[in-house]
């Protein structure tokens, strides 16, 4: 698995990009990205809701719910399918606030593409958009998910739990 960061110059102030190489097929990444986000997402830390999370589900079809399930079987909002293309293109709405708490109204948006490098490798890359919704806060949001929360760490251990799954 490799990151790499966009070329210099490209840098646009709302929004953060973040691409990695997953040693699994399409299939296997998308598969893994989609459906199983919660044996990946650090749900430990992530998470939104009061109760202890132990599962982030994508409802898959335009307009399904994203969002995480509590050990006492409540849910937390994160957001929604925006655009549903297996096994290529994903969109989901972002909708946690600058406070951490779920907000239906913001509409920040994650485009994820899964493209074919080889047989057994995927390149996937994620941009989070329309970050200006933060407003004032919009450079204290761009840095977490840029280097704090940093979307490029999730986007590894994404990559390291496809490669256990294309191996497996």
């Amino acid at each position: 698995m490799t990151t790499e960061q966009p070329k210099p110059g490209a840098t646009d102030p709302n929004s953060v990009r973040k691409v990695v190489s997953v040693q699994a097929s399409l299939a296997v990444a998308w598969k893994v990205f989609t459906e199983k986000m919660g044996t990946w997402w650090p749900l430990a830390v992530y998470k939104i809701g009061k109760a202890n999370a132990v599962d982030a589900i994508i409802e898959p079809r335009v307009g399904g719910r994203w969002y995480e399930r509590g050990d006492d079987g409540s849910t937390c909002e994160w957001g929604s399918v925006l655009s549903w293309e297996p096994p290529s293109h994903l969109i989901l709405s972002w909708d946690i606030n600058a406070d951490w708490q779920y907000d239906p109204n913001l509409k920040t948006e994650i485009e994820v593409r899964f493209i074919t490098e080889s047989k057994g490798s995927t390149r996937v890359e994620l941009e989070h958009r329309k970050l200006d919704r933060y407003g004032a806060r919009r450079e204290e949001m761009r840095r977490i998910f840029e280097t704090e929360g940093d979307w490029g760490r999730l986007l590894a251990m994404f990559a390291a739990h496809a490669a256990e799954e294309a191996s497996a």
